[in-house]
């Protein structure tokens, strides 16, 4: 679990990273749909999909011709109970969390 968490926080420390994630909090989206705000190349963009799938905060599948990335809450949860393990963090409300990241959006 500690590699895990060290991923899941790496990803994390990444401005564009946490960028990716906000934007895929509302649907699934194709590689290069999540490309297209970023002023980086096509390459760019994927390596940074490559942290966050290693990471498990994305899935991405082939469907057709087209790449998907996909949101997995999940692995937010487990960094959430880490820190929540310290007891001076208050519980993480994953729905809170995304209305946070939502309203970041705007």
């Amino acid at each position: 679990m500690s590699q895990t968490l060290d991923q899941i926080f790496a990803a994390l420390g990444d401005p564009t990273r946490r960028e990716i994630l906000m934007m895929l909090i509302e649907d699934d989206m194709a590689v290069t749909d999540v490309a297209e705000p970023f002023e980086m190349s096509l390459a760019a963009i994927s390596k940074h999909l490559q942290i966050l799938t290693r990471a498990g905060l994305v899935a991405q599948e082939k469907r057709g011709r087209v790449k998907w990335c996909k949101l997995q809450m999940h692995a937010m949860r487990d960094a959430a109970i880490w820190m929540e393990s310290f007891g001076q963090i208050d519980p993480v409300n994953l729905d809170d969390f995304e209305d946070f990241l939502k309203q970041q959006q705007l």
